[in-house]
């Protein structure tokens, strides 16, 4: 009797599922199709909007402004350097046994 009720509800949990997940990819890509539509089709154009609506590409009104934007950029590509290249020259100063024996 209870396996009986543990494969009805594993089973109800599955359909559940299943029911919910095919409800938000249909509404997905509805949504997808929907904004290429006002685009009139053009993925270069949505892909530009979507990037300037979630603040990775922004609009510098002054020189200043982007500069900044590009030193602050520049500092983090330097730490990440930074903090990345001793791992990196530990990786290759590593002896191998291959070499240790000529």
């Amino acid at each position: 009797m209870v396996k009986k009720t543990t494969k009805r509800a594993s089973r109800t949990i599955v359909h559940i599922s299943l029911f919910v997940g095919s409800a938000i990819g249909i509404w997905s890509v509805a949504a997808f199709l929907s904004a290429l539509a006002q685009v009139n089709w053009q993925f270069s154009q949505l892909l530009g909007q979507y990037l300037v609506a979630i603040g990775v590409v922004q609009e510098f009104h002054t020189f200043v402004d982007f500069y900044t934007h590009i030193k602050g950029v520049e500092y983090i590509i330097a730490v990440m350097f930074l903090g990345l290249f001793p791992v990196f020259y530990k990786y290759l100063n590593t002896a191998t046994s291959s070499t240790e024996a000529t």
